[in-house]
Parts: C-alpha cells; sequence; structure tokens
C-alpha cells in the first residue's frame, strides 16, 4: 500500500492555494497526499497589528504543534513567516521556486494621479499595512504619510480598502498573484526591499521523517534555496523575528550572488543599508557576513536594542 502523505495547511484561500501546489507537484511524482486544515493563532487574531503580537512564528507554530503531534507529515508555509530557527525536532525539507519577491501598492484613484503624487514626497496619503517593515521602509520614503494597521487575509484587506478613507493598501506581489486577485489599479514597488524569503514556499516535516523528507526535496529549488538561506541568515544574525523592520533580497546572475539588505527604526526616521557581490560557489555565509557588517555601526546596534525592548 502506498503512503498517503498528509500535508498541513491553514484555512486562507492563500494557504490553501500554496499546498494545493504541493499537493499537485507530490502527484507528478508519484507521490500520494491529502490536504489537512489548520486554524492558526494568527488567523484567529485578525485585530491585534503582528508587530503588537510579539510573537515569532504565530502562522506557523500551531501547524509545528500538529506536526510534532503526528497528525501531519509536512507543513506548507509561506517562508518569510517561518522563524530562522525552527522548533525542535522538525526540519526544512523543501523551498520551492521563487514567484515575485516584490511588494505593491493596491490603491484607489487613477494610476497616473497616484504615480505622480507618490514622487511628490510632501504628499499627505494615508496607507494601510500590518507589517512594521512596510510601515518603517514606506515612513523613511514618505515621512509626511500616515499608516494605518491592517489584518486579514488578501480578500479581507481588499475589500477594507474600499470601505476605508485610505489611499493604497500594501500587499506581496506573490500571495495576490497566486490566487488571480491582482487589481489592475496596483504598482510594483521597485525600491521597497522585500522581507527575507518573501515570494517562496517551504516545507517543514519531522526529524525522523526521512520518507516525507526526500518527497519533499523532489520539489526543491536549489538557486531559491540558496537565496532565502542567504536572507534568512542576515534576518538571524540581526537577530530578527518576522515582526521587524529588517529586509533582504538575494539574486543570482550569471553565477554571481547579488545581496541588499537594510534596517530601519520603527519610525521610518533612519534606514541602513548593504549591498554585496561574490560568486556562486563562495555565497554560503554571505547572510552572515553582511550583517556583522552591519552591526559593526554602533546605529543599528541601538536600533535593534530599541526593537527588542518593545520602544
Amino acid at each position: 500500500m502506498k503512503k498517503l502523505v498528509k500535508i498541513g495547511t491553514r484555512e486562507s484561500e492563500l494557504a490553501t492555494w500554496q499546498a494545493s501546489h504541493v499537493k499537485e507537484l507530490l502527484k507528478k511524482n508519484g507521490i500520494d497526499s491529502e490536504l489537512i486544515f489548520i486554524k492558526s493563532e494568527g488567523d484567529i487574531n485578525t485585530v491585534t497589528p503582528l508587530y503588537e503580537l510579539g510573537v515569532q512564528g504565530i502562522f506557523t507554530k500551531t501547524l509545528d504543534a500538529v506536526l510534532l503531534g503526528k497528525r501531519i507529515d509536512i507543513a506548507v508555509h509561506s517562508m518569510k513567516d517561518v522563524p530562522t530557527q525552527p522548533a525542535k525536532g522538525i526540519r526544512q525539507a523543501a523551498v520551492l521556486k521563487r514567484a515575485s519577491y516584490k511588494d505593491i501598492l493596491v490603491f484607489k484613484g487613477e494610476k497616473k494621479q497616484i504615480e505622480d503624487e507618490l514622487l511628490n514626497h510632501d504628499s499627505a496619503f494615508t496607507i494601510a499595512t500590518s507589517s512594521i517593515r512596510r510601515k518603517a521602509q514606506w515612513l523613511h520614503r514618505y515621512p509626511n504619510h500616515a499608516i494605518e494597521s491592517l489584518r486579514g487575509n488578501v480578500n479581507t484587506r481588499l475589500r477594507k480598502l474600499q470601505e476605508n478613507n485610505w489611499n493604497g493598501v500594501i500587499f506581496a506581489a506573490a500571495g495576490l498573484e497566486r490566487i488571480n486577485l491582482r487589481p489592475e489599479n496596483s504598482i510594483d514597488l521597485d525600491w521597497m526591499l522585500p522581507a527575507p524569503a518573501q515570494g517562496a514556499i517551504t516545507i517543514s516535516c519531522r526529524n525522523d521523517d526521512d520518507f516525507s523528507f526526500n518527497a519533499s526535496q523532489l520539489l526543491n529549488d536549489e538557486p531559491t534555496f540558496i537565496c532565502t538561506k542567504i536572507e534568512r541568515d542576515f534576518l538571524r544574525a540581526l537577530l530578527g523575528g518576522c515582526s521587524t523592520p529588517i529586509s533582504a533580497l538575494a539574486v543570482i546572475e550569471n553565477d554571481t550572488i547579488i545581496f541588499k539588505g537594510n534596517i530601519c527604526s520603527v519610525d521610518g526616521k533612519e534606514k541602513y543599508e548593504i549591498q554585496k557581490e561574490i560568486s556562486k560557489v563562495n555565497g554560503n555565509d554571505l547572510g552572515e557576513i553582511a550583517a556583522k557588517e552591519l552591526l559593526e555601526n554602533a546605529a543599528v546596534k541601538k536600533i535593534l536594542r530599541e526593537i527588542h525592548n518593545g520602544k
């Protein structure tokens, strides 16, 4: 009798799409599976801003518990939501090929008018986001703008944009594009550096489950694995979590890894950046190296202290 892999997933439309995508890829490789739906703490509390919850892995720890309890064999996550230090007994089994890593602005009004207003850094928009990283980068670029907190799944956030007196809402492009919900009234925020591993899907399994690990490895995309490892190493070395204003992006071009990272103060007034290039064969420690170089700056250490002290 063939083993049936039980895939754990959150219940949102995006999470379901991601888990179903893994199910389809496993089937193409001759492996049968089924979806098991789990409600996470992050899905239950959709009011409190994520950065106020102060919990790393708010969307993943419930699935971790179910995985360790052997109710499921693998868990599928948006990789940017996964803590850089896995729960004891759990390992990363695969990273799928990355979709768009970009943030986008979904806005009200005419595109040309919005673009012209954004070129005017003295404009007075109101923008909604639940991400402290997006908030900090936006305020650094547009200090006169107001930021409103926004929680809920992508459908809820799109609806709230229409219901409230906001000029726009920031989303991850991959989330909207995967479920065909990206509106025409949206623009790429090419200047905004993404969250580490944004746009990537990861699979987790138990340390002692070699069957599920090997099955998942069939879906692993090496370039995405390399780049997301570097980005998450940068985040971990800066002692950051998913609710910190730390951004990172690694891309591979002609066997060269190009890395960009930054950290902002929560209010967006300060931003410190780093960029490095290295050959792919020598890039394994690039994230840690970049983080250590940033940490030589006393101002960066001060920002990190303030973040961890909740200021």
